[in-house]
């Protein structure tokens, strides 16, 4: 009973909103436009996203507290001797990738030419501000990190190729370059495994070994690749532009310099190259999305039109678009106002709302059909708001419920919270305009319906006698049916309409035979079969460079990497941020053990090598085991580079100094997995220091995008199923009948199943991108089946297959042109060279294709014998139960002026 009040007083207010709507058409008609064109205005105040980390990686993670931790015991700044590429990052940065088209990189040839890339790129100048008298040139020796001697940090690879040089230059017998760790001249022990690669070295008897495979510094016969750091200061605002503009005369400079060396390939990247790239799929976006609006535009005009160029409707489908498009300038508008920043993964909100917005519009154009035409047109527009509203109502409350609760701060990933902050405000809007202004087109276009008026030409249409004078193409371009041909004839008019005619007349027939629906229920067996097979090989995408543009630098770079330098993981860094015993034998133990099985550049075993090959004790009170570290084992040449790895902390007067904190380096040997193998490693020694009596932690730049970042990426799409199970069992208690919640749920469920296993399938790893489709994927699955299980649930006294059939008829038409629309409006996006672009398309293609088998085959056809059951009485005020009305009207010549109905 309570469920019978609140549906009865909802339909109710619907009505009278309808009513108001259609008294006062033009201000509701020109109100969204006004405010769509004021807050259009605001995008002078447009702004990008420049901080890509804080999208893409879990916002509340340890790592980021690990990498704080570590920046604060061991800022990049403070290292004097050396930099790994791989772990210190931050900051500006230039890298390049080099690589030889034949041979090797430490050939003569080629390492002459790297080497005379290197001086160019040394000596690169840069003028700030371009023009004027306070301009001034800054070249890479004025920005870079200086060392203990204030000379340019370089990388070690770059003296081992002057060493290599200078020898060949002279005469003398080359220095043998092993690997992945090597020694320089001056004794220092150097790491290159992530500088040098595509690397075949000398084992026994001449044999030839690939890739690093032998032990532990072998000799280096060929090296396909080389890839360089240089590192720059950032010391506020002016110099954060200075570095600015050298990193772009930097890849304008490799530019340049690979057209004059074509042997050579380059591929470089810098510290905003990753921004730039991921920002540019929404530069590469623009055409195809105007292509995506204006072919959406003519399905849709199609699927307005009928055979009856009175009752046809085309301009309704172009000004469905046109709100769409009015409620995205608005939000956009509020967005610009209160300084909101756009990124490219907005680009799946004007699909959002594009599926939304033309659900609702074909919804009540198709209501608007099953009105009576006697009725005057407010009355007429009063059903439609009660037949439709509130099934739209509800399928936006299932929209912002699932975009509402993934904005919420229970989301650790920002790109997924604002993405759906921003949808959320969209749909919003577009329902508020789909109310106002599409509402008042349909006013309008019912008042020229009214007065037999072209639905595409708006000019009166002649009657009957006075077109059979003109020519054939003029009576088909005005063929309409007058009121006296309607009360004498009365033929179906949805008949003119194509799609109708074919679910009427073909489709609601076939699919509900009785030998129809064991091929059915087979297909989704299979169905189910294959996205079982996907989500059982669901895995994570966690690598940013996966959603930037395609035939990028980052992409391109990143390839080479993964080809020349994949034999090593980055490096990682071993960080001891307490004080410990290191002068203990069993804390020493400890910790060799922890790096065992790693290529490592450890302070604690140079020193304990030292010690051994002075015959003295590696076990010494800790003031002789300090002493000696400082005075002796620092001092000498070929390691005085690990000074930066070790932190001393004052005891008191006349007392040598505690290891406050130290650090090593380790390098795993990797596979092709390697992001993988490193969120393995990453959760082993994390385990590990849970239990070690040393406390430590481990660091590198790309646990901040691993961490965590399954249950961060997974934990939006989880909540938003959970709050769509929960208002739906909620609203079962008062205003949706269960069976037809329960069935809305499973629909839901099995959709959302099926897109998850079939996009793994198609190659779409799980990673913002894909999660913000899957949560969009809820919405769009209950816009296109919910109006096809209420119409079922409604019906009463008759079968199953007949209200099914109904129900197709009625709801499925609708669900199909939107579904017609919403594909074809994809397809451009399709073209875009972009992974991020790609993966939205294949997402949503995959989204539509399944909402549409459940709406109009596996739903028509398991509602044949299963619940809800028709059996019961007959209950007044179902949507199949019309009120009887009989009219007594007064006409003028043409149409009807005034009524007199009586219930």
């Amino acid at each position: 009973m309570l469920r019978q009040v609140l549906h009865a007083g909802l339909r109710h207010s619907f009505h009278a909103l309808g009513r108001f709507v259609a008294s006062h058409p033009v201000f509701f008609a020109s109100a969204p436009v006004l405010l769509s064109i004021l807050l259009g205005a605001s995008f002078s105040r447009y702004r990008v996203e420049e901080d890509v980390e804080s999208l893409l990686a879990p916002k509340h993670s340890l790592a980021k507290i690990e990498g704080n931790l570590v920046e604060s015991l061991f800022p990049v700044n403070r290292s004097k001797h050396a930099l790994y590429s791989d772990l210190q990052t931050p900051g500006r940065y230039g890298r390049v990738i080099v690589t030889t088209r034949k041979g090797s990189v430490l050939d003569p040839v080629h390492l002459d030419t790297i080497l005379k890339l290197h001086r160019r790129i040394y000596q690169m100048q840069v003028t700030v501000p371009a023009t004027g008298f306070n301009s001034f040139n800054y070249s890479f020796s004025y920005l870079c990190l200086p060392d203990d001697k204030n000379v340019c940090i370089i990388d070690d690879i770059i003296r081992a190729m002057e060493e290599i040089q200078s020898a060949r230059t002279s005469n003398r017998s080359v220095p043998v370059l092993r690997y992945p760790i090597t020694q320089l001249a001056d004794g220092r022990q150097a790491y290159i495994g992530h500088q040098l690669g595509g690397v075949q070295g000398w084992g026994p008897s001449g044999a030839v070994r690939v890739l690093g495979t032998g032990p532990r510094g072998e000799g280096v016969r060929s090296a396909r690749a080389l890839q360089l750091t240089y590192y720059l200061q950032a010391r506020g605002g002016l110099m954060d532009r200075v570095a600015s503009q050298w990193e772009k005369a930097f890849c304008a400079e490799l530019q340049h310099f690979a057209a004059l060396h074509p042997k050579l390939g380059l591929y470089p990247t810098t510290s905003s190259s990753l921004r730039t790239d991921f920002q540019f799929s929404s530069v590469l976006a623009r055409r195809p999305l105007l292509a995506s609006l204006g072919v959406c535009g003519v399905l849709a005009v199609l699927c307005c039109s009928m055979r009856d160029c009175v009752r046809s409707k085309p301009w309704l489908g172009l000004l469905a678009l046109l709100s769409v498009t009015l409620s995205g300038l608005t939000a956009a508008g509020i967005l610009n106002l209160t300084g909101a920043t756009y990124n490219s993964t907005y680009l799946g909100i004007p699909f959002v709302m594009l599926g939304h917005g033309l659900f609702g519009s074909f919804e009540m154009l198709s209501s608007w059909r099953r009105t009576r035409e006697d009725q005057h047109v407010k009355e007429r527009v009063a059903s439609v708001f009660e037949d439709v509203m509130l099934r739209f109502s509800g399928s936006t409350m299932l929209h912002l419920m699932t975009l509402g609760l993934a904005a919420s701060p229970l989301t650790n990933m920002e790109a997924v919270r604002l993405f759906c902050r921003t949808a959320a405000l969209a749909v919003t809007i577009s329902y508020v305009y789909m109310l106002s202004f599409y509402s008042s087109c349909l006013v309008f276009t019912g008042y020229l319906e009214n007065g037999y008026r072209h639905g595409c030409f708006c000019r009166r249409v002649p009657k009957p006698d006075q077109l059979d004078s003109k020519p054939a193409w003029y009576r088909c371009l005005m063929y309409t049916r007058y009121q006296d041909e309607t009360q004498t004839t009365n033929p179906p008019h949805g008949d003119s309409h194509l799609l109708l005619g074919c679910v009427r007349r073909c489709y609601g027939d076939w699919i509900t035979n009785t030998y129809v629906k064991p091929f059915v229920v087979l297909l989704y067996l299979v169905y189910i079969s294959f996205g079982l097979m996907g989500f059982l090989q669901v895995t994570q995408g966690s690598d940013p460079s996966a959603l930037v543009a395609m035939d990028t630098t980052t992409v391109m770079y990143t390839r080479a990497q993964q080809r020349y330098f994949s034999s090593y993981s980055p490096v990682i860094g071993f960080y001891i941020y307490e004080s410990a015993p290191y002068w203990n034998a069993s804390v020493q133990r400890d910790l060799l053990e922890y790096a065992k099985g790693f290529q490592r550049i450890s302070w604690l075993e140079a020193y304990l090598s030292y010690l051994s090959d002075r015959n003295q004790s590696t076990s010494q009170p800790r003031e002789n085991f300090t002493r000696t570290l400082r005075h002796s084992f620092l001092r000498e040449p070929q390691f005085a580079h690990f000074a930066d790895d070790i932190i001393f902390a004052e005891r008191g007067q006349g007392e040598e100094p505690d290891v406050a904190a130290s650090r090593i380096f380790l390098v795993a040997k990797t596979t092709e997995n390697k992001r993988e193998e490193m969120s393995v490693l990453l959760d082993t020694l994390r385990r590990l220091s849970l239990t070690s009596r040393v406390r430590f932690l481990i660091f590198n730049p790309s646990f901040v995008y691993l961490d965590r970042y399954a249950a961060a990426v997974s934990s939006p799409l989880r909540h938003s199923l959970l709050a769509v199970l929960f208002l739906l069992g909620l609203s079962s208690l008062a205003v949706v009948e269960p069976l037809v919640s329960v069935w809305l749920g499973l629909t839901l469920l099995s959709v959302q199943f099926g897109v998850l296993g079939f996009m793994t399938l198609w190659g779409v790893e799980l990673d913002c991108m894909s999660v913000l489709c899957l949560i969009s994927a809820l919405g769009h699955s209950a816009d296109c089946s919910g109006p096809l299980l209420c119409g079922f649930a409604s019906g009463r006294g008759e079968s199953r297959t007949r209200w099914v059939r109904v129900a197709l008829e009625r709801h499925g038409v609708p669900s199909l042109q939107t579904l017609i629309c919403y594909s074809a409006a994809l397809v451009p996006v399709g073209s875009v060279r972009s992974n991020l672009t790609r993966t939205l398309f294949r997402c949503l293609t995959l989204t539509a294709g399944c909402s549409a088998l459940h709406t109009l085959a596996f739903l028509p056809t398991l509602l044949t014998f299963l619940p809800p059951s028709k059996s019961r009485g007959h209950r007044p005020g179902g949507e199949g139960q019309r009120q009887e009305v009989e009219c007594v009207e007064m006409n003028d010549s043409t149409r009807v002026v005034d009524q007199i109905t009586t219930v």
